[in-house]
């Protein structure tokens, strides 16, 4: 499973090309917060970037996909905002009941749609960019709102 996220990151990046817009053209690497994943992004203008991110979440894997307007912060080089918007499907495990005993869990599809506001700061002396972002989403099928999803993402700038 390793090397097929692996291949997925790369194909990704290849395939957007090499043209650069922003202080970084695609970032590759890790998301930590309420769920945990890999993450890429690729600027396709001088403000806009796509995110691919690839999940856990209660024993499952959810795949999203986020386009996202960057504005930069003119007084800290290197440092933006964004905010944006987008989609995700996926499968979790869920309990059936709150009885403590067996195994009670049965595979949930999800599907929904996502929001997303943070930061993005790139360093200037190294490789190196790191994102906080908050991404609000709606599950279709009964379990709404959920308005946890708060991470760090650490990737590998070039």
């Amino acid at each position: 499973m390793k090397k097929l996220l692996f291949l997925f990151s790369i194909i990704f990046c290849l395939a957007l090309g090499n043209e650069s817009y922003a202080q970084y053209t695609t970032g590759v690497g890790l998301r930590a917060g309420v769920s945990n994943g890999l993450t890429v992004k690729h600027f396709i203008s001088q403000d806009a970037a796509l995110e691919g991110i690839l999940h856990t979440r209660w024993g499952g894997f959810v795949i999203t996909g986020l386009y996202e307007v960057h504005k930069d912060i003119s007084d800290v080089k290197g440092l933006m905002w964004f905010f944006g918007g987008g989609a995700h499907v996926g499968t979790w495990n869920a309990r059936r009941s709150n009885r403590p005993w067996g195994d009670n869990r049965v595979a949930t599809t999800v599907v929904g749609l996502d929001g997303i506001i943070g930061l993005d700061y790139v360093f200037d002396n190294a490789p190196i960019n790191l994102s906080l972002d908050w991404k609000p989403v709606i599950n279709f099928g009964g379990s709404g709102f959920w308005g946890d999803e708060v991470a760090l993402s650490i990737r590998y700038a070039f």
